[in-house]
């Protein structure tokens, strides 16, 4: 665990790869299923950002290897090869995070809010005031194998755009 307080004096860019992966809060909103509503139904193409008319909406449907307890993934090393579609927050794609929840503390940081006051980091490394402040995804999804995708719009789910402070 780092002790100082390094996400105060110094960016995400200035980071090292400890101070950057401590900085996952471990929610678990990343393994959610999202997907753009647009309202050009025939632009498929990839983005970096949000267009006009477009609107991100999450799931409450989350990747397979997603602990729903710890909500820890449970193939993190290999989890961009068995998903190639899951996204590694670097410090070169930080700005294009458009796609991560409000409540992501690499977002936070990024928009210059700090950490929120249920951050493991700010509680002993412990993950209970985030669970108890209904960031987490812990018991609120379903695993992305047990939903065909034409139900993915059944499962749609407002809780993971909450934040808190």
């Amino acid at each position: 665990m780092v002790d100082d307080k390094f996400w105060q004096t110094k960016t995400l860019a200035q980071m090292s790869d400890k101070e950057w992966e401590a900085i996952c809060d471990g929610c678990g909103k990343c393994c959610l299923n999202t997907f753009i509503d647009s309202e050009d139904e025939d632009d498929f193409s990839p983005t970096d950002q949000l267009r006009p008319g477009e609107e991100l909406i999450f799931t409450n449907i989350v990747c397979q290897y997603l602990d729903n307890k710890s909500c820890s993934c449970t193939q993190y090393e290999k989890r961009q090869t068995l998903v190639p579609s899951c996204v590694k927050l670097t410090k070169d794609n930080i700005a294009d995070i458009f796609f991560m929840p409000k409540s992501c503390s690499y977002r936070r940081l990024q928009e210059g809010r700090g950490l929120a006051s249920w951050h493991p980091l700010l509680n002993k490394g412990k993950k209970s005031k985030m669970h108890a402040a209904g960031i987490s995804v812990r018991n609120k999804t379903v695993k992305d194998s047990d939903v065909p995708l034409e139900e993915f719009e059944d499962h749609i789910a407002e809780w993971p755009t909450y934040d808190c402070d």
